[in-house]
């Protein structure tokens, strides 16, 4: 199983925990931290801006990245929300076979 880290920033962080919940909740990430505090600069629409945001920290495998990056984009409530995929080259086993069996499908 390749992991994956996916970047993802939220204007509040209302947006952000109902995000985290569903992706989590779907099985489409094994976890999902937030991180309240961050302050991007960035262009839109011709203008230099600033906001406040929250990072997530999505914890997911490659093979469920679309599925993920479909419901992400679904759910968010940018036009253009930051979808950043980055594959984990290493990791804990313990930790990275934990993170296999949450996004597996269930088994009943």
């Amino acid at each position: 199983m390749q992991a994956l880290l996916v970047l993802c920033t939220c204007p509040d962080e209302a947006s952000a925990a109902r995000i985290a919940q569903a992706l989590v909740a779907e099985r489409l990430a094994a976890c999902v931290t937030r991180l309240p505090g961050a302050r991007s600069v960035y262009r839109w629409q011709g203008a230099i801006e600033q906001a406040d945001e929250v990072q997530l920290l999505i914890k997911t495998a490659r093979a469920g990245f679309e599925p993920l990056r479909t419901r992400l984009a679904a759910l968010h409530p940018y036009a253009v929300p930051e979808i950043l995929a980055l594959p984990v080259e290493a990791g804990h086993a313990p930790y990275l076979d934990w993170l296999a069996a949450q996004v597996a499908p269930p088994s009943d």
